[in-house]
């Protein structure tokens, strides 16, 4: 049976609970990327909007309808998940195959508009069990409210199993590079040592012949 410490169950749950909103400007080349630790099996989403500068009012307006945005996705293993152009505002939705640093990268797919304009980008990226439009499944499936507080705390339950498998997959990780870090020293250690022992017994017969061959032993 599964055993799930609390204070562990406290942290898990706002790690994948992870919902935060924010904005950006980018220019006509820029590109802007953001790194999220995910475990496997976990879904994402990201909403964003464009908004175009107004050099009149100092503002930002809706961008035309000529602007959109190239979203790109890699895993942890710098495979493609997810590469295409999106309207100006939309919602990308994907799900991680494998544990750990996922980059989602966003750039301007226009370089119709002038030179030095800038966009302002509001992104807001949502993982794990908050992903979940619940609203939704409770009206798709027909759910009572029991039911689907039953089906939020079996959500929640699934992702803490998750986010343990995850953690002790980074304890692995940090394991192995530790042993092969440690592994490299002690090699080293040892090739100094033998290169400071072959200098020493080579010094050292190197004076006994010079002093043989000034007759001073």
């Amino acid at each position: 049976m599964l055993r799930i410490n609390p204070i562990f169950l406290l942290f898990a749950i706002s790690l994948i609970e992870t919902s935060y909103g924010l904005y950006f400007h980018i220019g006509e080349t820029e590109r802007k990327c953001f790194i999220e630790e995910i475990p496997d099996e976990t879904t994402v989403i990201v909403n964003y909007k464009v908004e175009l500068h107004d050099p009149r009012s100092g503002g930002y307006m809706p961008s035309s309808p000529g602007i959109g945005m190239h979203v790109e996705v890699r895993d942890s293993e710098e495979k493609v998940i997810l590469s295409r152009v999106y309207s100006a505002e939309g919602r990308i939705s994907f799900t991680s195959h494998t544990p750990g640093e996922h980059t989602i990268c966003m750039y301007s797919n226009s370089t119709a508009w002038f030179s030095g304009s800038q966009l302002r980008v509001h992104l807001d990226i949502q993982v794990g069990e908050h992903a979940i439009d619940y609203a939704n499944v409770a009206q798709k499936e027909k759910l009572t409210e029991l039911q689907l507080r039953i089906r939020q705390l079996l959500d929640q339950v699934e992702q803490i199993t998750k986010e343990q498998n995850y953690q002790r997959y980074r304890e692995e990780r940090f394991r192995q590079t530790s042993e092969s870090t440690n592994s490299r020293v002690l090699w080293w250690s040892l090739a100094q040592t033998v290169v400071l022992l072959t200098m020493g017994v080579w010094q050292m017969r190197h004076l006994k012949s010079f002093f043989e061959a000034k007759k001073l032993v």
